[in-house]
């Protein structure tokens, strides 16, 4: 988490609060059920602030899959576990009381080396502790939102100023692909562009990286094959890695072409006067997990590579004459 000193403060006052020997707070991992631990404050130095625990998994991940605080007065480690401890460490706690973190997940945790340390007026009290984890965290899921749609909107603001700083065709091409990769972090932005013949496709912007032996990479691609065959094909955008799609290695050219295997795609059809005339495609070898965001932005990227394209093509068109 970004602000670990508050988590951590707020653990170190309900320590002191209900007189425990250690608390600590699991919140969960970006785009997963796991919960690790977010801050940790104890009379000792043995809890595991690496730990990640999933749901169901001893008494915190309890909490975390029933969504309900639970108390252990007298806690017998032969019929549960916490889990945040090594056993010789965890054979010394004596209660437990824990509470979910609502709206976000997680939990929050408390434990003694006495027993009946616990009462249910203090589990009470323990839920206000979690309800500031909880405003903190939805806090902080605000502002990093709130920065990324202002990180998209300096880039949208920057890629819409680039036909006049950038008028032509190579250069602003390789502006406007630099640009959607840092943006979007993606390692590789390039387009597919559609031959004259319309049965193949050619590469253009910068390919690094997509090739296992770039010196014998094809010159042109076949149509038909691979993953933006398809969307030249079909006029259709394709994902994959998105958190809706597997994030299986994805063929971008077709199986028989030896090219990295990129386990997050975008690929986003060109089309005007009728017809596909090239994909834009970011691809990445990780797993990225992209969401909408992402999506939404290289859209309205692509649809203003449409208009730069169209007017090329329509200029193209009008210096060589009536058909």
């Amino acid at each position: 988490m970004a602000d670990t000193a508050f988590y951590h403060k707020l653990m170190a006052l309900a320590l002191n609060v209900f007189d425990a020997y250690s608390a600590v707070l699991f919140l969960p991992d970006p785009d997963s059920e796991d919960c690790r631990v977010a801050a940790h404050y104890s009379l000792g130095d043995d809890v595991k602030a690496d730990v990640v625990i999933s749901p169901g998994m001893g008494l915190a991940g309890w909490i975390i899959r029933n969504q309900k605080p639970l108390l252990v007065g007298n806690f017998d480690q032969k019929r549960g576990f916490l889990g945040y401890y090594d056993q010789k460490d965890e054979a010394r706690i004596r209660a437990f009381m824990g509470c979910p973190v609502p709206l976000c997940g997680g939990a929050v945790c408390l434990d003694s080396r006495k027993t009946f340390t616990f009462g249910e007026k203090d589990q009470k009290i323990l839920g206000q502790f979690a309800d500031i984890a909880a405003s903190h965290v939805m806090a902080e899921r605000q502002r990093a939102e709130d920065a990324r749609d202002a990180r998209y909107y300096r880039a949208l603001a920057t890629i819409s100023g680039l036909r006049r700083s950038h008028p032509t065709w190579p250069a602003f091409q390789a502006a406007l692909l630099g640009a959607l990769s840092e943006t979007t972090g993606f390692a590789a932005c390039f387009l597919a562009v559609r031959d004259e013949s319309g049965q193949g496709y050619y590469l253009e912007g910068p390919s690094r990286g997509v090739f296992e032996h770039p010196l014998d990479a094809p010159k042109k691609f076949t149509m038909g094959q691979g993953l933006i065959g398809w969307v030249f094909k079909n006029n259709s955008p394709a994902f994959v890695g998105d958190g809706e799609s597997c994030a299986a290695p994805a063929p971008l050219f077709g199986k028989d072409v030896p090219a990295t295997e990129f386990r997050s795609v975008i690929c986003l059809p060109l089309a005007f006067a009728r017809r596909s005339r090239a994909v834009l495609v970011l691809a990445d070898e990780r797993p990225l997990g992209f969401g909408q965001d992402i999506k939404d932005f290289a859209r309205m990227t692509s649809e203003y590579l449409v208009l730069f394209l169209e007017n090329l093509h329509l200029k193209s068109r009008l210096s060589h004459g009536p058909s």
